[in-house]
């Protein structure tokens, strides 16, 4: 009997195996390369944010009848105002004081606003309500984009995982905080009425 020796480099399915290990292969190659890309990408924009947060001053307990022009009118005396952005309250009522993110030209000039309402605190639209600044922080911007070199693992605790029950306690410690936070804002509202109705009777008798 006369057995037949095929040459596996020529059959069709041979071929056809090669030719796709060589798209694999370029495929990942392209694909690690816009990683890359894209890695590098989103460093470069979250240093741009990061510099952007440096300029920025952070206005906390602002009269509810403070407007954009206001806070622009009252801040260029001392700097340039790239950009002004106010942060909702979802959780008070509207008559609560209000803050807002106020972007500079210049990093060096945030220390120079921030002194300067600090030595004067209520020259917001001559409103009798003492302003607070300070530098501003990356989570206060809730555009922010996402830090590449941040890596966060979320898994279910079993009720008999050592974690559980730290886990419980940070949960009770938050429902704490918002209801810390709740009585605040009404003790808060209560002081501004009582100075509010101080500082007009003292405008009456003069």
């Amino acid at each position: 009997s006369k057995f037949t020796i095929q040459n596996t480099e020529k059959t069709p399915q041979t071929k056809k195996l090669k030719t796709l290990k060589t798209e694999f292969s370029t495929n990942a190659e392209k694909n690690k390369k816009r990683a890359s890309r894209s890695s590098v990408s989103a460093a470069e924009k979250y240093a741009s944010f990061q510099e952007k947060v440096s300029r920025t001053v952070f206005f906390d307990n602002l009269s509810p009848q403070v407007s954009e022009s206001v806070l622009r009118t009252a801040i260029e005396q001392f700097a340039t105002v790239k950009g002004v952005k106010f942060i909702p309250n979802y959780l008070g009522p509207r008559n609560l004081p209000q803050c807002a993110l106020i972007e500079l030209d210049s990093s060096k000039k945030v220390e120079e606003v921030i002194a300067m309402i600090t030595q004067y605190p209520n020259m917001m639209s001559g409103m009798p309500r003492p302003v607070r600044a300070r530098p501003a922080e990356v989570e206060m911007f809730d555009d922010r984009p996402e830090n590449p070199n941040r890596k966060i693992k979320f898994c279910w605790l079993d009720p008999n995982d050592e974690d559980f029950e730290v886990t419980k306690e940070l949960k009770h410690l938050t429902q704490k905080h918002a209801a810390e936070i709740e009585y605040v804002h009404k003790v808060s509202s209560h002081d501004v009425y009582i100075f509010f109705s101080t500082v007009s009777q003292a405008l009456v008798c003069i």
